[in-house]
């Protein structure tokens, strides 16, 4: 799925294996710098704690992994997003995108037969798969939130 084309705005590449196994070779670091970044975040609801969020980095990683290297429907990389700015899950995946892409990062300095262009669509790819995931579980919680504040307290009856 590659576009040979030089200066291709259609330029297309799946990411390389060795960048994904390297990736899962790197997990407990990954896991190590994104909980390291979580803890940095200001945290706005009981449910940012991340103390409660770690639990949840496996299904994450192994998620994301699964998805990096196949063919998926591509998304915007646009940032990571919700109505209200005030969803737990919005710090979550800010710090796990930085730790995935300074670990794909690092991997790919080490790689000198690595174009720009192979780099850009390798960093896009992981954005890409990693925002999909992000905006349905943001979605979902955003949901849970509205329906919540939709019902009424059993105090106002």
């Amino acid at each position: 799925m590659r576009s040979k084309t030089p200066g291709s705005l259609a330029y297309c590449r799946l990411m390389d294996d060795k960048f994904i196994q390297t990736l899962r070779s790197q997990r407990a670091q990954i896991r190590a710098r994104w909980e390291a970044l979580l803890r940095i975040e200001k945290v706005n609801t009981p449910l940012a704690n991340p103390d409660m969020l770690v639990y949840l980095f496996n299904q994450t990683l192994d998620e994301v992994l699964a998805k990096l290297g196949h063919p998926h429907a591509r998304h915007s990389s646009q940032p990571i997003e919700c109505a209200s700015g005030k969803n737990p899950l919005l710090a979550y995946f800010r710090a796990c995108e930085q730790a995935l892409l300074e670990a794909l990062i690092l991997a790919q300095a080490e790689s000198r037969s690595l174009n720009p262009q192979e780099r850009d669509a390798d960093v896009t790819e992981l954005k890409q798969v990693l925002h999909s995931i992000a905006r349905r579980e943001l979605a979902t919680l955003d949901g849970v939130f509205q329906q919540f504040r939709a019902t009424p307290s059993p105090s106002a009856k």
